[in-house]
């Protein structure tokens, strides 16, 4: 009886292994969703300014689940995709909220300067970006027709196209003179990094693009 039955054992534990990668996978990309979203709820408000810790410790909650991952890959021989790939999208969506806390620190940094800042021709940008992001990493683990995650990329490729076209058109306001020297550098220093956030989001779709290739 025990040897009719742990063959079915293994194979459960390999299913709740696979499960296992694409909880961790989808909770990384929650964390990087939360982190723009709690950035957002402050460039909705004006005069307001973030507090450093929420973001850090959104940063540090994803960086947890990175070192989870790797040290589940570390000791699971068999994984539902590529090891490298898993490795690869875990670094694209730890960095979403890297950069998001590095904008939060600039911001600080800046004070009542930056709290006057108008930045919410971003926050369409940033919202439809960080919500493909989110369907396409839980589309994962059902394996996803082709064809549906090459639409969502090539939405993030128009996301971050606009995100480009936007920042040509800030900075040129910039350059015309129109803001005091200081002003004019933390607006730049600031818009780069909003436009920075949307192109993480970008090259997390084109790992999920490449993953999808290659096993789907």
């Amino acid at each position: 009886m025990q040897k009719i039955c742990t063959p079915m054992i293994s194979v459960l534990r390999l299913f709740s292994q696979d499960n296992l990668f694409f909880d961790l996978l989808e909770a990384a990309a929650q964390e990087a969703k939360t982190s723009v979203h709690a950035l957002l709820t402050v460039i909705r408000t004006p005069g307001q300014l973030p507090t450093l810790e929420e973001f850090v410790a959104l940063r540090k909650e994803d960086k947890k689940i990175r070192q989870r991952l790797a040290a589940e890959l570390a000791k699971t021989f068999v994984t539902p995709i590529d090891r490298e790939d898993i490795d690869a999208l875990s670094h694209a969506l730890y960095r979403i909220p890297k950069t998001v806390e590095k904008f939060a620190e600039r911001m600080i940094i800046a004070g009542s300067q930056a709290a006057t800042m108008d930045f919410s021709r971003h926050v369409t940008l940033l919202e439809q970006a960080t919500e493909i992001i989110m369907e396409m990493v839980k589309s994962l683990r059902h394996r996803p027709k082709i064809e549906v995650i090459r639409q969502q990329n090539q939405q993030l490729q128009k996301i971050e196209g606009d995100a480009d076209k936007l920042l040509s058109e800030l900075l040129r306001e910039i350059y015309s003179g129109k803001y005091p020297p200081l002003q004019a550098m933390l607006l730049r220093d600031l818009y780069e990094l909003l436009e920075k956030i949307i192109d993480r989001c970008r090259d997390t779709g084109n790992i999920i693009m490449q993953i999808a290739l290659k096993h789907f």
